[in-house]
């Protein structure tokens, strides 16, 4: 209601010094033929204003707007892959029965561009994974989550991730697999119904990071190549990748 009244006072301001200024030009000037011109021609060229500043600097000011609000969450983004995401993606993968060639629909390489990268998240997003909850070692995945849980939890916090649905989703999965894992005593003793159920919360977050990881990828080869080098290196989903240079 403030903000309302506080535009009304102001739109009555300007009108009442419009007044102002017309009636001081007339009373120097004593020439109401041609303030009626000037006035009518000003009038007329009103829509093509409205149409620069509206529909034209608008856009282009929203569009910059936009492009900073994305940098500043790919920067979000790459500081949960380099805190947690990459490493958490290494420990899940450990829990993947799937045979190897299932990855190589989406293991990055160093000469992909944009459409391969996204080609890559679509495979990535329908891969037929086989996680096994019993495969790996639970208790080490569940230590390194609650060692993580203050990180996750300022990242959720963050309200530029409102902007990326996609990656808040994967937080979401990432954060829930956490509290499952965190609200069971011992994790080295589960019934396969317990494990069943894990298995699909872990498979979860696998696909949902896996995806994420890959848009990770085409940002930093597109924005930043010497951090998309080291990325590369480090590959969470490529056990063959080291972040030595062969010689």
């Amino acid at each position: 209601m403030k903000g309302v009244a506080w535009r009304l006072k102001l739109g009555g301001g300007l009108l009442a010094a419009a007044a102002l200024l017309f009636g001081v030009h007339y009373l120097a000037f004593r020439d109401f033929h041609h303030l009626a011109i000037f006035t009518l021609h000003d009038i007329a060229f009103l829509p093509v204003e409205v149409l620069i500043v509206t529909m034209i600097l608008h856009e282009l000011l929203e569009r910059r707007a936009r492009r900073e609000k994305l940098h500043k969450l790919s920067m979000v983004i790459g500081a949960f892959f380099s805190e947690v995401g990459a490493e958490l993606l290494r420990r899940i993968a450990v829990f993947d029965a799937a045979d190897a060639t299932v990855r190589e629909a989406f293991l990055a390489r160093s000469d992909w561009d944009a459409k391969r990268f996204s080609a890559a998240r679509t495979a990535a997003t329908a891969a037929p994974y086989a996680v096994d909850a019993g495969r790996g070692d639970l208790a080490a995945l569940r230590a390194f989550l609650l060692e993580k849980r203050d990180f996750l939890l300022r990242l959720l916090e963050n309200p530029n991730l409102l902007e990326h649905e996609s990656f808040t989703d994967a937080l979401w999965s990432v954060f829930h697999l956490a509290e499952e894992l965190e609200h069971r005593t011992d994790v080295t003793r589960l019934s396969r119904s317990d494990l069943a159920h894990l298995s699909g919360d872990l498979r979860r977050a696998y696909a949902a990071l896996a995806v994420e990881w890959l848009g990770h990828l085409s940002h930093l080869k597109e924005s930043y190549p010497y951090l998309f080098s080291l990325a590369l290196r480090r590959n969470p989903l490529d056990p063959s990748a080291r972040v030595e240079i062969p010689g």
